[in-house]
């Protein structure tokens, strides 16, 4: 655990339930925000210096083995084939010392790269630091002898216990190594005896210092002969020695030349990465910290084997992402974990996430391996399963990305393993591993959650989260709180969390249009829990009003189907809760929105369902709604829930309905005064309350609000020439609006003779040609209507001309 650092905030995603717009208006937006596309600033790739610097060693590395290659071709081809019986004795034995050190500085240096390869897994220094390296395993070595011969004192097997112990519980999951059939590179013993020193990464070392010492020895001798050129004595007239001098300043002088530019190349090499640190400096620029060092130095040895091996250019066209990917389909479990690694630091820093992301998202391979790995499920792999689930995560901000995910076959079923709990392995007594698997299993749940809610951005893949199976169930099991969970002021952060997911994803799913939105609906109404899990939510989550309002959003968007609307008004304690949260004045104003949110909940309960009309009255909050239509927070829903109890009560409610007519004067009130939104649900409230009253006690409450029957005549006619278009806004202004008018003629045939004064007919008219489905639903999913009035607006406008031309025969 010591390599996983989460920030919570992350994980339980960016977007809140405040920005949802009402479901009392069509939603005409995109399903998703559209993608930023301003300019960032760019940014150079760190690793260019690392590529750059492997084709400068590569030039070096090469030239000296150009050179080297000459020099031996010279010596054995002129010197030993064809001048042999010339050399002097020192000259041919220095000529052999001289071809067997380069042979030997050959041979160490083709094989070096190969030993480095394997050696860095475990060694970040390799190479570069490989004295480090071998004065401490030789420091080791001398420490396990002494302990040999050390006399054990008292106590001494109960410290080393305690110590054994101590050492134990600190390894992390990345340090546990499992038992598999195959060897692990960098712990090789090449030979079955003196295992410590036949290692891969000691192999290494021991090749670097070769040719160190071969190169040195090689310009010793050399030097040596070419000042001296004590190559013997020509005598006159044998031109065969004397070529031979020669031959032997040229093979000198090569051998020379080839020495001297591997030193440089080392040199250079000693003072790029051990003076200026050039590994460290591009590892913190890449901002992959400490333990990305393994992997910087690696990508360093790949790009200059390339350039070596291959093209001394192509180490140029490597870079971290490709070197990630190519590590992460390995099959070996240290080089996948050094793959997300680099991939999870670049798609989480801003300055590389842009690219990474976009090499990632157009490779589908690449997108299913990190699928795969989401069902890894050992403890040693849990490290790479949560870094390949974080990075899928961010791979799922852009919409082309999420499509591109849920295309590949089972990727439901593979991020849906994220949220079922893994168990230690049978017979680990580990204390601290399980404990940290338990903390991984939080985490996993966390990410799998965040992911899903994600792809659920997309219409088509919310209806394949709903057919996976098992999935629903799962999140909704999620959703399960206790009153002391809710109460603690210092509960685990990732408990609320996994909640907050829950809720984040079940919101999602359960706003989606259309028929795949209304089979969404009904299988979470359908899982028994779901109501109450939320209900207790509401109930004890004064402490998480973010919970409270997402678990009302559900509610509100669940009860646009009627099936539910019964289950959720059936549940014991949803309707009461709901309205202890609607009139809580208690509740700081900047979390009103939790109280705007569950008076929608109430006022999409009661729409055209009896049944929940009764439960509420039954509730006797009558006093409260008059009360609420007061307060400009509560003053809209207040009103459609008063409008859905007068309209959908049944006319034997009508003494639990007479409280409601002291709401009259307020509600005239905001008709003259107010506009928009306010405006349409208060024209809607009057034109039903209004029914439910005689002509007596209307006049009264006209009254009280001291306000004249014409001046509301008047205010209607000019509320319809200012909407003379059906409005997203206000989309029932006009209904409610002719509603009102139709009651007011039945009322007083003097306000029909108002109307016809004004010219009523020619408004009406102008909105019967103007008419649009848009003002036949009470409710709309998206922009799909849902609960249709139950009178169109045709036949209400013609009722409403019936009535003007009544009166004027």
């Amino acid at each position: 655990m010591a390599h996983l650092n989460v920030d919570i905030s992350k994980l339980t995603g960016e977007e809140s339930a405040n920005g949802r717009t009402t479901i009392f208006a069509p939603d005409t937006s995109l399903e998703t925000r559209a993608t930023p596309t301003e300019s960032r600033p760019l940014f150079r790739a760190p690793e260019k210096q690392l590529t750059l610097f492997a084709l400068h060693l590569a030039i070096l590395e090469k030239s000296a083995t150009r050179i080297g290659t000459l020099g031996f071709i010279w010596a054995t081809v002129v010197l030993l084939g064809g001048l042999a019986t010339t050399l002097e004795r020192t000259d041919f034995w220095f000529v052999i010392v001289i071809l067997a050190i380069e042979g030997t500085r050959i041979f160490g240096r083709s094989h070096e790269l190969e030993w480095q390869h394997q050696a860095t897994w475990s060694l970040t220094d390799v190479g570069v630091n490989s004295f480090r390296a071998m004065k401490s395993s030789t420091g080791t070595v001398f420490r396990k002898v002494k302990t040999l011969f050390r006399k054990p004192g008292p106590g001494s097997g109960s410290q080393e216990i305690s110590l054994a112990k101590k050492v134990s519980e600190k390894k992390s999951f990345e340090e546990q190594k499992a038992t598999t059939r195959t060897w692990t590179s960098s712990e090789v013993p090449v030979l079955p005896v003196l295992q410590w020193i036949f290692v891969s990464k000691n192999i290494s070392t021991f090749l670097y210092w070769l040719q160190l010492v071969s190169a040195a020895t090689c310009v010793v001798l050399s030097m040596l002969k070419l000042v001296n050129q004590n190559f013997g004595e020509i005598e006159k007239g044998n031109t065969d020695k004397r070529n031979r001098n020669h031959a032997l300043i040229i093979f000198y002088s090569l051998a020379l030349a080839d020495a001297v530019l591997f030193l440089i190349e080392k040199a250079y090499c000693e003072w790029e990465l051990r003076v200026e640190k050039l590994l460290e400096k591009v590892n913190n620029e890449c901002e992959l910290e400490d333990s990305g060092l393994i992997s910087t130095t690696r990508f360093f040895y790949d790009s200059y084997s390339k350039c070596l091996n291959i093209s001394i250019f192509d180490g140029l066209k490597m870079d971290m992402v490709s070197f990630a990917i190519e590590l992460m389909e390995s099959d070996s479990l240290d080089e996948q974990l050094i793959g997300v690694r680099i991939l999870k630091k670049f798609s989480e820093n801003p300055k590389f996430s842009k690219d990474t992301l976009q090499k990632i998202g157009i490779k589908l391979p690449v997108i299913a391996r990190l699928l795969e790995m989401l069902i890894w499920k050992h403890e040693e792999e849990q490290e790479i399963r949560n870094s390949a689930a974080e990075i899928l995560v961010n791979l799922a901000e852009r919409k082309q990305n999420i499509i591109r995910i849920a295309e590949i076959p089972g990727a439901l079923d593979c991020i849906s393993s994220l949220l079922l709990a893994s168990q230690a392995t049978k017979g680990t007594s580990n204390e601290i591993l399980e404990k940290g698997i338990v903390f991984y299993n939080g985490i996993f749940r966390h990410l799998g959650l965040e992911i899903l809610r994600k792809l659920a951005r997309d219409h088509d893949i919310c209806g394949k989260i709903g057919n996976t199976r098992g999935l629903l169930t799962k999140v909704i099991d999620f959703l399960h709180t206790e009153e002391q969970l809710l109460w603690q002021p210092n509960v685990a952060p990732l408990q609320i969390a996994t909640v907050e997911g829950s809720l984040q994803l079940l919101q999602r799913l359960a706003n989606t249009s259309s028929t795949t939105g209304k089979q969404l609906r009904k299988d979470i109404s359908e899982i028994v829990f779901t109501v109450t899990h939320i209900r207790d939510i509401l109930k004890y989550g004064e402490m998480h009003p973010d919970l409270q309002l997402l678990g009302i959003r559900i509610l509100s968007s669940l009860a646009t189907d009627e099936e539910a609307t019964e289950r959720i008004a059936a549940t014991g304690g949803v309707l009461k809760v709901l309205f202890c949260i609607f009139f809580n004045d208690n509740i700081p104003r900047n979390l009103s929105n939790v109280r705007e949110a569950a008076g929608e909940a109430l006022a999409t309960l009661s729409l055209q369902s009896m049944n929940t009309c009764h439960r509420i009255l039954k509730l006797q909050h009558n006093k409260e709604l008059v009360k609420a239509l007061n307060g400009p927070l509560l003053h809209v829903n207040a009103a459609r829930i008063l409008r859905n109890l007068c309209c959908y009560s049944g006319n034997d409610r009508f003494q639990q309905l007479k409280g409601l007519t002291d709401a009259v004067p307020t509600i005239l009130k905001a008709i003259m005064i107010e506009d928009s939104k306010v405006q349409e649900v208060m024209i809607g409230a009057a034109a039903s309350i209004f029914k439910l009253m005689e002509s007596q006690e209307s006049t009264r409450l006209f009254w009280e609000a001291n306000i004249t029957k014409f001046d509301l005549v008047q205010e209607l006619r000019s509320i319809l020439i200012k909407n003379r278009y059906p409005s997203i806004q206000v989309p029932g202004i006009r209904r409610y609006t002719v509603e009102l008018a139709v009651w007011l003629m039945k009322d007083d045939p003097e306000n029909a003779r108002c109307f016809r004064g004004m010219g009523m007919s020619g408004e009406l008219e102008s909105i019967l040609d103007t008419t649009s489905e848009l003002e036949s639903f009470h409710i709309f999913s998206g922009t799909i209507g849902l609960y249709r009035h139950n009178i169109e607006m045709q036949p209400l406008i013609e009722t409403a001309m019936e009535l003007l031309l009544q009166k004027d025969i």
